[in-house]
């Protein structure tokens, strides 16, 4: 069994999508430390041609918290300040009518904890791109460990018999040779981001949230993001 594991991310991109249709489980690494500056709490949007933060605010009680623990600061209305400009944002663009009544209502709900916000966004992103791969929380798991211990674990503990790494730090910091003597593969994700034309024009900007793809592209989205592996497998 392929499985991939990630920290769970705000409105995320196209790649940890990609990744997570690739895999046959993947699990929502959701019981580690919270980490500043990260995706866990913020994604980017395209406004005038310009990628823009879109970033939730988070209550800061500890240095240590872990992601599941993490709460929002609801002290002003950030939801309704999110839809709002990405309304103003992608109203233009072909789709965002398609998918607005079910964004909207997400956003506007007062989320406690970033990991129920972050749930339930990739749950919307997971049907509008059709990825239907099992998922698993690591707080849910008994897996300890940190870094690459961690993930052995977190591998060992579903039975799997094969990890797809994503692009990012993960790649250097993994224990190769603990992999292999545990008998599980690492398997490195090989993503060619999608290139389509983006509502205002101008350079082509890759890396933003998979809302820019579907709102410009709509439900030919999902063709583009799974024809990404169709092309790096033939």
């Amino acid at each position: 069994m392929l499985v991939a594991i990630h920290q769970p991310h705000y409105l995320p991109w196209l790649g940890l999508l990609h990744r997570m249709a690739r895999a046959e489980l993947f699990i929502v690494l959701d019981h580690v430390q919270f980490e500043r500056g990260n995706y866990q709490n913020r994604t980017q949007v395209r406004v005038n041609g310009a990628p823009h933060w879109l970033t939730v605010p988070v209550q800061q009680r500890s240095q240590k918290e872990r992601i599941v623990e993490k709460a929002i600061d609801n002290s002003r209305p950030w939801g309704p300040a999110h839809f709002e400009t990405l309304r103003r944002a992608y109203a233009g663009a072909g789709y965002f009518g398609l998918y607005a009544t079910e964004l909207r209502a997400i956003l506007d709900c007062e989320w406690q904890r970033l990991v129920d916000l972050n749930e339930h966004t990739l749950a919307f992103l997971r049907e509008a791109f059709d990825i239907r791969t099992p998922m698993v929380k690591s707080s849910q798991l008994g897996a300890r460990g940190a870094k690459s211990e961690l993930v052995l674990n977190l591998c060992k503990e579903v039975g799997a018999s094969g990890l797809l790494v994503g692009l990012g730090g993960s790649r250097n910091y993994l224990d190769r040779a603990a992999f292999a003597a545990a008998g599980i593969e690492l398997e490195m994700q090989r993503f060619t981001h999608p290139v389509y034309r983006q509502h205002g024009g101008g350079i082509f900007q890759p890396g933003l949230s998979a809302l820019d793809l579907l709102f410009n592209c709509g439900p030919a989205g999902r063709r583009l993001l799974h024809e990404s592996e169709l092309r790096l497998a033939a």
